[in-house]
């Protein structure tokens, strides 16, 4: 019983990282421009399939492949379609900013809310066109033979997408609360326009939440093909899991959305291993639950007061 149970809690804080990474970003976009991108479940997929893009071109195969067969990219591949995925997503973050946030935030009503959701059903279907519906299992860059960690199995690439999230979140901890950039992110968020009269280009920072928002979508899921394979679907469980934990943590606040991400994936796990068919049920369950006595999420209102 305890070995399953530490099983349950070192899958949930793996797959716990991936639900970071994406409420992060959501983090990011909204506590800078008061938007959020409801295509966030989109990008997910949309990173995980130009990673996998990006392998094929290294190994010789035609893009449009849906199977890797005996081929096996090296580390050098991997890094390579990882900075070509971060890359194209940060593009499209910035894209989706310029043709679908910005020519609609604060005016009345919230089109901007129809315009990323109409970029997310584009990019899908993009990609059906291309790839098709059907899953590809990829190659995870650290091998998939099973390490026994307290006497438990667990695969390298869920240990791989733990070390990133955390390491993403003490960096950004880092850059926002010691760095100018950090300063004026801070400032935009608070009064835009109070920031622009100290000389802060605005835009340019808004222009920045989206691109980070949008590569850290596709480092999820680049990180996260190998462990559940590579789904033009997949986005959309990832993306919803991802913005509850954000409103779990608190979604004004980067720290807690983080935090927030870790519990639903350790707490999601749990419960799929008590009883699977009412997993879904338990983690929205807790999502109403928290948010009926702290609208603002468990971090939100202490952290943004103390920032």
């Amino acid at each position: 019983m305890v070995e399953a149970l530490l099983q349950a809690i070192l899958s949930g804080l793996a797959v716990g990282g991936a639900y970071s990474l994406v409420a992060l970003g959501f983090s990011i976009t909204f506590t800078t421009t008061k938007t959020l991108n409801f295509s966030h479940g989109e990008f997910v997929s949309a990173g995980a399939f130009i990673g996998m893009s990006a392998l094929f071109l290294v190994l010789g195969l035609p893009v449009t492949s849906t199977t890797f067969g005996q081929a096996l990219p090296g580390a050098g591949a991997q890094l390579l379609a990882l900075a070509v995925a971060l890359g194209v997503m940060g593009l499209l973050g910035w894209l989706l900013y310029a043709i679908g946030v910005r020519p609609f935030a604060g005016r009345p009503g919230m089109a901007w809310v129809m315009s990323t959701l109409g970029f997310g059903v584009i990019l899908q279907s993009i990609g059906l066109a291309i790839w098709g519906p059907k899953p590809v299992v990829v190659p995870g860059p650290v091998g998939d033979e099973v390490i026994r960690l307290l006497g438990v199995g667990v695969r390298p690439q869920e240990l791989l997408t733990l070390v990133v999230a955390v390491v993403i979140m003490i960096g950004f901890d880092y850059v926002m609360s010691k760095t100018m950039v950090g300063k004026a992110m801070r400032a935009v968020a608070a009064n835009g326009n109070v920031a622009s009269l100290m000389g802060i280009n605005t835009n340019a920072v808004m222009i920045g939440a989206f691109v980070i928002s949008s590569a850290l979508a596709g480092l999820s899921g680049f990180l996260l093909a190998p462990i559940a394979q590579a789904s033009l679907f997949m986005g959309l469980t990832v993306g919803l899991k991802g913005f509850s934990g954000a409103m779990i943590g608190g979604l004004s606040n980067p720290r807690g959305c983080v935090i927030g991400g870790f519990v639903l994936g350790v707490f999601e796990s749990l419960v799929n291993l008590w009883q699977a068919q009412w997993r879904e049920v338990a983690v929205f369950g807790l999502v109403i639950l928290v948010l009926a006595f702290r609208p603002t999420g468990l971090f939100g209102k202490k952290l943004v007061e103390k920032v």
